[in-house]
């Protein structure tokens, strides 16, 4: 749902600064932590085991989201 939009971004907006886009892609790290907090009850209170729980999904899964194929991973865990 998202990859065909970041990707969009990626080619027009990495083609002139493509360094520009790391805090973006940072953000939408958060963002995505923000998501696990609301949709899983155990990572509701718990910043850090949500980013860590997002970090172990992204060194397993590294193709799920284009960033993160980009290697802007959220914090390992």
């Amino acid at each position: 749902m998202f990859n065909a939009s970041i990707r969009g971004w990626l080619n027009y907006y990495g083609h002139f600064y493509k360094s520009q886009l790391y805090p973006v892609f940072r953000h939408m790290n958060l963002a995505l932590v923000k998501w696990a907090r609301r949709k899983y009850k155990k990572l509701e209170r718990h910043k850090i085991r949500a980013i860590k729980w997002l970090g172990r999904l992204a060194r397993n899964l590294p193709k799920l989201f284009v960033h993160w194929q980009l290697g802007i991973l959220p914090a390992a865990g």
